[in-house]
């Protein structure tokens, strides 16, 4: 079966690890897929090349002047827009089919509700859109004609678990962590870790928020928050388990005991290619096979451990579970703390035990609020960063912390504008 149906693309954080790695995958199947919209912070030279490769109709850029320098280094009648809403602008297109939401942080947020309010199919590579408004999402979706497919490499596993198999059959859900570079070190070692070692991930190149999050357990957490939206579980219907090798991503464990779950290579253009490929509007199916990925070998690969993750060591697990359970605006203040703390570990002003603490702190100074629209989102957001801001100034500026390469390489962040909390 053949298709000339071409799945036109926004691609929201272009230049990052996922947005690079969609295009991969465009490039391998030039057949499937056309792109349409690209969309970055600042890096005008990559984007640049992507602009002469791919040749989309709009560009957006967040920061003006990085815009206006794109706009002198290209040759295409690509459009360029910019600001705070050049993302959203791209969702909303008439010409795009799919939004590929690849942008860090709660940033994502609004573009994806333009998204989804739009009629797009997402594939969702963000999982902070939903940890800080997925009650909203949720409401969104309930009466548009849009639909998710997660890109997270667990969550996409589990999606693939569960294909075609009813919710009444499944009796949990197992997201696997590697457990980051420093699972195994004690509290005390931990104290003197750098935001060189931090953003150096065992297994996954990423970017260095996401990083830092894997470092502390924090994205695992989020991605359990993340699991409970996607598939309409409880907390307690979603457990961890410390994967070190990286090849089991997801588990589903059904009713009559069996366990299902989803094996492949460290690599994230599987889960983006799986997304894609369902969202396609070609109809030839999930399983893009021009994606890059090497068939995994289990005999080379020996052994399979699985441990329990440690709440002491770990204490974000614990925060996270502790959010979902309170729900309404909790995850929204913890996401919007944790992005100001490692931001500012990052810098070098933090100890890395104390980005934990910091959000720790912030949480036990909120008012839980519904967060079923976008202002009180918002709000929630703006005061977490503000809280966050003030208790590091107040006292949490460790004496341990260390400045180097690491913080002046990312000392910039996609995050939320602390003005609209997105």
């Amino acid at each position: 079966m053949t298709s000339t149906l071409k799945t036109r693309l926004a691609i929201l954080g272009s230049t990052g690890s996922i947005g690079q790695q969609t295009l991969d995958v465009v490039r391998r199947n030039p057949e499937r897929f056309e792109v349409v919209a690209l969309t970055a912070s600042s890096q005008v030279a990559l984007l640049a090349e992507q602009v002469a490769e791919f040749r989309p109709e709009v560009v957006a850029m967040r920061d003006d002047t990085a815009a206006q320098q794109l706009r002198t280094s290209i040759s295409t009648t690509t459009r360029v827009v910019s600001g705070d809403d050049a993302a959203a602008h791209c969702c909303a297109l008439d010409s795009v089919d799919c939004v590929v939401a690849g942008i860090v942080g709660s940033a994502a947020l609004e573009p994806v509700i333009t998204a989804i309010r739009g009629g797009k199919s997402i594939a969702l590579a963000n999982k902070e859109c939903l940890v800080a408004g997925g009650d909203l999402l949720r409401r969104e979706l309930s009466v548009s004609s849009s639909r998710i497919v997660p890109v997270d490499s667990e969550h996409s596993s589990i999606y693939q678990c569960l294909a075609g198999r009813g919710q009444a059959d499944v009796r949990k859900i197992y997201l696997t962590a590697s457990g980051g570079p420093f699972w195994k070190l004690s509290a005390a070692e931990m104290a003197n870790v750098t935001p060189e070692m931090a953003v150096k991930h065992p297994r996954w190149a990423m970017g260095a928020k996401i990083s830092v999050d894997s470092a502390t357990l924090m994205n695992k957490g989020l991605e359990m928050i993340e699991a409970c939206w996607l598939f309409d579980m409880s907390p307690d219907q979603v457990g961890i388990f410390v994967h070190p090798q990286s090849l089991v991503h997801g588990l589903v464990e059904f009713s009559d005991a069996s366990l299902i779950a989803c094996l492949f290579e460290p690599d994230m253009r599987m889960p983006i290619s799986y997304a894609l490929g369902e969202l396609a509007r070609d109809g030839l199916g999930a399983r893009v096979t021009q994606n890059g990925v090497s068939a995994l070998d289990l005999v080379t690969k020996g052994k399979l451990e699985f441990f329990a993750p440690d709440f002491e060591r770990f204490p974000a697990l614990r925060l996270c579970y502790e959010s979902m359970r309170k729900g309404g605006t909790h995850p929204t203040v913890l996401n919007a703390a944790n992005e100001v703390a490692v931001l500012t570990f990052l810098r070098g002003e933090l100890a890395f035990n104390d980005i934990v603490r910091v959000v720790e702190d912030v949480l036990s100074r909120c008012s839980v609020q519904n967060a079923d629209n976008i202002e009180t989102i918002r709000e929630s957001d703006r005061w977490a960063r503000e809280e966050a801001r003030r208790i590091v100034e107040g006292g949490y500026r460790a004496a341990g912390a260390r400045t180097g390469e690491a913080s002046k390489e990312h000392n910039v962040l996609p995050l939320g504008n602390p003005s609209n909390g997105c």
